[in-house]
């Protein structure tokens, strides 16, 4: 059986309609998961939502509902369309209130108690209902003479409860020895040092249930109790592919063609949930652990968090109706590394769009078609070979794939790039509009025009995962798709094979790539 390629991004919060902080996540998972699919992988995306807990359940009443019917209209109507909109081709989306999530996650609750992870105990102390996190005290921030969340800023409330616990204390020392033996199983270094140091410290056992609301799934042997919200929500990576169905089911199949998780995509915010709760859950169990957890940066609003909150939430709506989808999607993962915190702006946004977007992307591919239609009639002239360009694409492709399947998508985004600027400086030196006075030319600016249409043919495929309904459109310009097949069926390591559009094929305009931008914003 083949082991899929297997990504997850955090399942959401669906108190609110999704902000471009989330849009980041996703994108970025996706764009990875793109990727492997060209490399000719099996690959399995996961996102979803995480429907449980008091921020839903208070949400809801705040808006005169009840918490089902408000994550039903809010999933149907924000969360779902905003992928679609996005062109995120995830493979599945889970819902924390579906049942295949509940029942899976009851039965393995059942079994970490039978096998004596879990016991009864009294919780007293602060919580966070933004973060939905036990707080320990030397977590706390003081404002206006009050201990505050410092992610959200607002007092945390003193929880007094009997609750279920589990037995979290038990595992740190396994956990740092994971880490240490698998320094790649946290990244990047910084939030390995951050989970490190946290279990060097000393780990508290969990309270996995809360006794005062109800809305959410029921302890199985303590109905009146139900599942704390982030203990519920991390094993939606696992209920997703059928984690406690029996290994000759469907369930049971797909578990095992698909986990261990090969990449949990995460903000650093919720680290510790992901690189110490829930790989010492699945210890506890005797699952093995994800292979790599990856905590990204953040997405800045005035030097703060994006946050709906505090009312600093931008909808990508507001800006994929002026940049577009592609642009957006390229934006954030070329301007800020995977990994660190970086400040959207669309000043930086408009400027990048205009220089690497329209003037040294589009402007190629419409020089190009236009050259091939008024000095050839719109026909491919006969392969002809560049040695530097076909070496600059071989060195392009290697150090893109090597750094994108390492996650550093901006030194990917920029290899290809530079690829992309190699070739405008091919056309820029060669002068082909200068050759094309002299029919004496003919065979060098043939050469010429053959080997920038074969240039733009592998910047399609390359940068596909990245935007791909704008390559989708070179890719049918240069008649691509009747001689090679589907953009999505070309494979990356085949993507510098010189040669591959054939002589004769025919190349056509097309409206720009990317438009000047209005002034409106």
């Amino acid at each position: 059986m083949t082991k899929s390629f297997y990504l997850t991004t955090p399942i959401y919060y669906v108190n609110d309609a999704p902000h471009i902080g989330h849009a980041y996540t996703t994108v970025a998972g996706d764009v990875l998961t793109r990727w492997h699919r060209q490399k000719g992988e099996s690959v399995w995306f996961l996102t979803g939502t995480d429907e449980h807990g008091q921020k839903v359940m208070r949400t809801a009443e705040e808006n005169n509902t009840v918490p089902q019917l408000w994550v039903d209209r809010l999933v149907r109507d924000a969360w779902k369309p905003n992928w679609d909109a996005l062109n995120i081709a995830n493979d599945d989306f889970i819902r924390t209130t579906e049942e295949r999530h509940t029942v899976r996650v009851q039965k393995f609750l059942q079994s970490l108690k039978d096998s004596g992870h879990i016991y009864e105990g009294k919780y007293e102390g602060p919580y966070c209902v933004g973060c939905e996190e036990f707080k320990l005290p030397g977590d706390l921030i003081e404002i206006d003479g009050q201990k505050c969340c410092p992610t959200h800023s607002k007092p945390i409330e003193l929880v007094n409860e009997n609750n279920w616990f589990f037995k979290l204390s038990g595992f740190s020392q396994r956990l740092l020895e994971h880490y240490r033996a698998n320094p790649d199983a946290c990244a990047p270094e910084s939030a390995r040092n951050e989970v490190i140091a946290f279990l060097e410290s000393g780990v508290s056992d969990l309270s996995i249930s809360r006794s005062t609301f109800d809305w959410g799934i029921p302890v199985p042997w303590d109905t009146n109790q139900v599942v704390y919200v982030w203990f519920d929500a991390l094993l939606n990576y696992a209920t997703a592919v059928g984690l406690t169905d029996t290994p000759d089911s469907e369930g049971g199949k797909k578990f095992a063609s698909t986990w261990p998780a090969d990449v949990h995509l995460v903000g650093k915010d919720i680290l510790r949930f992901h690189a110490v709760i829930w790989p010492a859950m699945l210890i506890a169990a005797g699952i093995e652990v994800p292979k790599k957890v990856f905590a990204h940066g953040w997405l800045l609003v005035g030097g703060e968090k994006m946050s709906k909150s505090k009312l600093t939430g931008i909808a990508p709506k507001d800006i994929t109706d002026h940049f577009g989808i592609d642009a957006f999607r390229y934006y954030f993962l070329r301007a800020i590394p995977f990994g660190s915190d970086g400040s959207f702006s669309w000043e930086d946004m408009s400027a990048r769009y205009t220089s690497e977007l329209a003037n040294d992307f589009g402007n190629l591919v419409s020089r190009s078609a236009a050259m091939i239609e008024k000095y050839c009639d719109g026909r491919l002239p006969a392969v002809s070979h560049d040695v530097a360009l076909e070496a600059e694409l071989v060195k392009a492709v290697a150090q893109a794939d090597s750094a994108i399947c390492a996650l550093d998508f901006q030194g990917g985004i920029l290899a290809i790039m530079e690829f992309c600027k190699t070739v405008n400086g091919y056309v820029t030196e060669k002068e082909p509009w200068i050759l094309a006075k002299d029919p004496a030319n003919e065979s060098a600016l043939n050469e010429i025009l053959y080997n920038t249409a074969e240039s733009l043919r592998a910047l399609a495929v390359l940068l596909n995962p990245l935007m791909p309904s704008t390559c989708e459109i070179l890719w049918d310009s240069l008649g691509a798709q009747t001689v090679l097949g589907d953009l999505s069926a070309q494979k990356i390591d085949d993507v510098a094979r010189w040669g591959q559009l054939p002589q004769g094929v025919t190349v056509t305009k097309v409206a720009s790539l990317f438009p000047r931008l209005e002034d409106n914003v």
